[in-house]
């Protein structure tokens, strides 16, 4: 039987632990801009008439995008962009 310490934090090594894919956003874009999303991921919400309001509810319905984004917030978290 687990120990209650061993299931203290099972999600801690997660870097997407508590973040918003709003924040995530936001972050992605203060650091890239829309034309270097555009570069990293070939999406259009980034390429044409880009919005924080229009890639979200891009992303929340396209799950491969969503997963890229999310990959490129980890390298971004990991120092590797």
């Amino acid at each position: 039987m687990p120990t209650p310490e061993s299931n203290k934090h099972p999600q801690s090594k997660n870097p997407l632990q508590g973040v918003t894919l709003e924040a995530l956003l936001i972050e992605l874009h203060a650091h890239h801009g829309w034309e270097g999303l555009a570069k990293r991921i070939d999406i259009n919400c980034f390429k044409q008439d880009p919005s924080i309001k229009s890639s979200l509810k891009f992303l929340r319905k396209t799950p491969w995008a969503r997963e890229k984004v999310e990959a490129l917030y980890i390298q971004l978290k990991q120092g590797k962009s």
